[in-house]
């Protein structure tokens, strides 16, 4: 064995190996040659450990913009991970966000699709070691690996070069080993056609970690959608370009139906395999616990963290305030925009004069309980705290919502305040979890995260880097909705019902009829369903919708205040306290090629349009 194909062997730990690799956190130590991986199962999954661990799952600690030329993915002990994704598109507002992400990181995981293909030409040559069950799962699993990492890089770039053999140099000229871009429609269906073999050579069991055949199904079904789309709104809205003359972006509106029923398909393989949580009879609870139990019915790939590992992450700690975290302070925030999907909120008189609460609760009764699972709101609870949300005093108030929110800050008579322990006439001037004028340690939007937050946690344990809660890179309830979606798109409307009001259902929403079955409501269920588990960063872009909702857009919140006069609380809707506009440049639909690798490779020209 050469030293360049030693190189891209898997290099993992010797104590991977006791095991049957049920946990994928395990940290690489010295290098195996190809006799010890392939000799045993314990080997390879050694190997496959180490690709899974490098998927590009955008999860608790992906960061859109890399950090120090390292790319987004799998950046352990970071502040500033996930949330970009989700500050980007206006369904929550944090420090950084916008457009800081619109040229992405130059993801270009080719060493990793490397390693791939040279275990799919390796293991044959060591058949006499396994069963033929065992060389189907793991040729299967390599092709879902494979399938996946070419997914992250169509919808970045559209189309890229197809690898599908192990390059080798010296062997090859530097000429034979600059592949040629292909196109974005043979790149798509290259993804399925790997889908496919994965489909047809795994079966329906795994560990949660790993693939069968309905995980890649699951795969299959978002990323079919996702090309449909390209195909029917990249054609409607596109900057011309010499790529896209070449195909190299877009694809033609006609090929949109076939990728839709190719996800249709994918999904409905999933049907009967897997179900929506519906362990608890209290709603909102049992949408909660749906992401924390790790029995779930619902969760169809997982990727798992531990502190020994050095893989746990920090989401319990930067989605909560100092007040309900051991040392840490939150960092982005659920915009009201996003709240208001659900229905908006009314927090006046039919005069326009604010409603008066006597506490804050009074003013959040009756909201879907899948929105009070995914976003705490002012007066609730957590680690027996109470959000006491209260962004500042009004020794009095007279007169309407509107008019007072249209007051230019130095007009207005209220008391703000940059410390929760401020007092005016014995009453604090903001909440210990209000919003401050100082700094952002607290609620911008007068909202926080709570999908994914750990309630169970005692707080003196919820510290940066701790959390080991599963991240659900496949759910049920995303396959429903890629069903629905890709439903509505060909006209199968009772289809698209059916599967929309399952979520309903469990989310503890009151059912839809056949004549609500528009583009619009599904999308609006995909991303109520969904937020903060970074898919409508993608949605908007595949939709092709960025570039107008994200016009010098600005987001809002809700603003509490207590009325001391009065002792009762009033609630404005006004902007949100970062103050940051959001504008997407329709060049941003696809990423520039990496300026490095053209460098490389010149067949990878003409770059995407406006780069």
């Amino acid at each position: 064995m050469n030293m360049y194909n030693k190189l891209f062997t898997v290099l993992l730990a010797v104590l991977a190996v006791v095991s049957s690799c049920q946990k994928l956190d395990i940290k690489p130590v010295n290098l195996l040659t190809d006799d010890q991986i392939f000799s045993s199962e314990s080997g390879v999954n050694v190997y496959m450990a180490q690709v899974y661990r490098k998927l590009p799952i955008e999860d608790f600690t992906y960061r859109p913009t890399g950090r120090d030329n390292q790319p987004g993915f799998n950046l352990h002990h970071e502040w500033e991970h996930f949330w970009h994704a989700g500050a980007a598109c206006g369904e929550m507002v944090g420090p950084w966000g916008g457009m800081d992400i619109g040229g992405g990181f130059g993801y270009w995981p080719y060493a990793d699709i490397r390693a791939v293909n040279y275990f799919i030409e390796t293991l044959p040559k060591y058949a006499a070691n396994f069963t033929q069950d065992k060389i189907d799962q793991f040729t299967g699993e390599a092709y879902f690996l494979r399938a996946y990492y070419y997914f992250a890089l169509a919808k970045r770039y559209g189309g890229v070069p197809i690898v599908e053999v192990v390059q080798k140099y010296p062997e090859q000229t530097i000429e034979e080993l600059q592949v040629h871009r292909n196109t974005e429609e043979e790149t798509w269906n290259f993804i399925g056609k790997d889908l496919d073999q994965a489909i047809l050579l795994l079966s329906g069991t795994s560990a949660p970690e790993r693939a069968n055949k309905y995980v890649a199904a699951a795969l299959k079904s978002r990323a079919m959608l996702y090309a449909g789309s390209i195909a029917r709104y990249g054609s409607q809205n596109f900057i011309s370009g010499d790529a896209r003359t070449q195909g190299y972006v877009g694809i033609a509106p006609e090929k949109a139906a076939d990728y839709f029923n190719q996800a249709i398909a994918a999904a409905k393989l999933l049907e009967g395999h897997y179900n929506l949580y519906t362990s608890n009879s209290d709603k909102v609870m049992n949408y909660v616990d749906a992401f924390l139990d790790e029995k779930s019915p619902e969760n169809i790939l997982v990727r798992n963290y531990s502190i020994p590992s050095r893989t746990a992450h920090s989401w319990d700690a930067t989605f909560s305030p100092r007040w309900m975290t051991a040392n840490a302070l939150s960092r982005a925030y659920p915009t009201l925009e996003y709240v208001e999907r659900f229905g908006l909120l009314d927090f006046n008189n039919p005069d326009g004069t604010p409603k008066r609460y006597s506490q804050l609760t009074d003013a959040f009764q009756g909201l879907e309980p899948r929105l009070r699972a995914t976003v705490y709101f002012p007066g609730d609870i957590l680690r027996t705290r109470t959000f006491d949300v209260q962004r500042g005093i009004y020794p009095a108030f007279s007169g309407t919502a509107a008019a007072e929110v249209a007051k230019l800050a130095a007009s207005r008579s209220y008391l703000l305040s940059g410390d929760p322990n401020t007092m005016y006439n014995g009453k604090a001037i903001i909440g210990q979890t209000g919003i401050s004028t100082a700094g952002d340690e607290r609620t911008r939007t007068g909202f926080y995260v709570r999908k994914y937050i750990d309630y169970r946690r005692p707080q003196a344990d919820v510290d940066l880097f701790t959390s080991t809660t599963h991240w659900i890179e496949f759910r049920y309830a995303e396959i429903l909705l890629n069903r629905a979606e890709a439903d509505i798109e060909t006209g199968q409307a009772a289809d698209a019902l059916a599967c929309l009001n399952k979520i309903r259902d469990r989310a503890g929403a009151t059912p839809l009829t056949i004549a609500d079955m528009t583009i619009d409501v599904v999308r609006n269920e995909r991303s109520k369903e969904l937020a903060f588990e970074n898919h409508y960063w993608w949605d908007i872009r595949r939709w092709r919708i960025a570039d107008v909702i994200l016009n010098n857009a600005r987001f809002q919140g809700i603003m509490p205040y207590y009325v001391f006069d009065e002792q009762k609380y009033i609630i404005l809707k006004e902007p949100e306290t970062f103050g940051r506009n959001y504008n997407f440049e329709k060049k941003f639909y696809y990423e520039p090629m990496p300026g490095g690798e053209l460098g490389k490779n010149p067949n990878l020209y003409p770059n995407n349009p406006n780069y």
